[in-house]
């Protein structure tokens, strides 16, 4: 079963004799849907800016395609498939680092070969453990029915510390993204903060896994931040935009799949397209920030950011 709340009150609706118990547990599964998606989106929109800045869509979904991978070897070890995603999600980024410096392919090459490698190794060993009774759809699109309140504690608790080190990195990841030569000479770690930022991917994957699955994930990311560059006037404020935009997304889309009867994730998703199809409309005065100012992390310029 794709996971949609709906469905999971029509099956409640059959035993009558227990109708306002299920009512209850309906509206405990829909809050805790609605806790973590929240938390997720929290911590997604600051990251997402930076994926947009950087244009690294395809490696998003490149880390996506490798979560089902993580699916099944912690499947296979039992384990929390967390555990597994973040696990694989964060190989798949040290490989590419690695072979992006030392190796003779290029970046997108790497990325295809990673990306539907993964995939394929998942899909495998997924079929091959006939003993387990697996909904695949739930964590390709997402599961809504599958958070705990320890899923719950989980997401904020690793979110805020996701948030943390994104912080402790801002300046020298956002100077290699205006320019290298830029961090260069600042003397800032760029290297190190852009690891650090792909470690901090997988674990943004790791923890939406329950809430959008691993073929959208990446939306959840990309979306919100492309939608907040319409708006923002700086770094900052894009990446504050683009989690409340996210959280707007994550509310509409979970209301979406609890009246219409639609995947999670899914809905999640199209709430988001509806947003930033919104955000083309014309507006006087806005123009779209394509990428962060050099102001941001210059100290010998003007100190205040062009807004």
């Amino acid at each position: 079963m794709v996971a949609s709340v709906t469905s999971w009150d029509r099956m409640s609706a059959l035993d009558s004799a227990a109708g306002q118990s299920d009512i209850s547990m309906l509206d405990d599964f829909f809050t805790r849907a609605l806790l973590a998606g929240i938390g997720v989106a929290l911590v997604a929109g600051p990251l997402g800016c930076f994926i947009v800045w950087r244009r690294m869509a395809y490696f998003g979904a490149a880390m996506a395609h490798s979560a089902l991978l993580g699916v099944a070897l912690a499947l296979l070890l039992r384990l929390d498939p967390m555990i597994g995603v973040f696990a694989v999600a964060t190989l798949v980024a040290l490989a590419l680092f690695a072979l992006e410096r030392h190796g003779t392919l290029s970046g997108d090459a790497i990325l295809g070969i990673l990306a539907h490698g993964t995939l394929a190794v998942g899909l495998v060993i997924i079929a091959f453990m006939t003993w387990l009774r697996i909904d695949l759809l739930g964590y390709l699109f997402g599961d809504v029915l599958a958070v705990s309140t320890g899923d719950i504690a989980l997401i904020y608790g690793a979110g805020a510390a996701v948030l943390a080190v994104l912080a402790a990195i801002w300046r020298p990841l956002l100077a290699d993204t205006v320019s290298q030569e830029l961090a260069r000479a600042e003397g800032l770690p760029a290297g190190p903060a852009r690891l650090l930022f792909m470690v901090l991917m997988a674990a943004v994957m790791a923890l939406a896994i329950k809430i959008i699955g691993v073929l959208l994930i990446t939306s959840l990311l990309i979306i919100p931040a492309a939608t907040a560059r319409r708006f923002a006037g700086g770094p900052v404020a894009m990446a504050a935009l683009a989690a409340v935009i996210g959280v707007l997304a994550v509310v509409g889309g979970l209301y979406g799949s609890l009246g219409f009867d639609t995947p999670s994730g899914p809905s999640i998703v199209v709430v988001a397209l509806a947003l930033f199809l919104l955000s083309l409309i014309p507006l006087p005065g806005r123009t779209a920030m394509a990428a962060p100012p050099a102001e941001e992390v210059d100290p010998h310029a003007h100190p205040h950011p062009h807004r």
